[in-house]
């Protein structure tokens, strides 16, 4: 018995157009788990086809994968603005109203920079907090 899938991405390629429309839109790099929730509010994206396409573009240079998750990188940036305004109007509106409170929270998250420094006395614990322009206080 076949499968239905319900959403408008049904294409590998219009999978990772998704992906790196997502991407192309967060601050900084995002948690796999949180990247397939976007992804997935299509209803037609599965983890499997969302996890070989994302080894996909990670391979091909297109994301970029961190400790904290993964990231679009120039090259990826360059191909998702020729390409994602064929992702269909009624997808780039679901994904935008759910990519605002994960944008939020890692624009905020961004703002508070922690760091831990091994040294031979012990630990150095650096933690500065931002406003998005500038340090607003910082203490090591």
């Amino acid at each position: 018995m076949q499968e239905e899938n319900f959403g408008f991405i049904h294409e590998e390629l219009d999978l990772k157009i998704l992906i790196l429309y997502v991407l192309r839109r967060l601050p900084s790099e995002v948690e796999t788990d949180v990247l397939f929730d976007i992804c997935a509010s299509d209803g037609g994206v599965g983890y499997f086809p969302f996890s070989e396409c994302l080894a996909e573009l990670v391979k091909s240079g297109n994301v970029e994968e961190t400790d904290f998750g993964y990231r679009i990188t120039v090259k990826g940036s360059r191909n998702a603005d020729t390409v994602e305004s064929s992702l269909p109007y009624s997808v780039r509106s679901k994904v935008n109203r759910l990519l605002e409170p994960v944008a939020e929270r890692l624009a905020r998250d961004a703002m508070i920079q922690t760091n831990v420094l091994k040294t031979e006395s012990g630990c150095e614990v650096e933690l500065s907090v931002s406003d998005g322009v500038s340090n607003l206080i910082s203490m090591k």
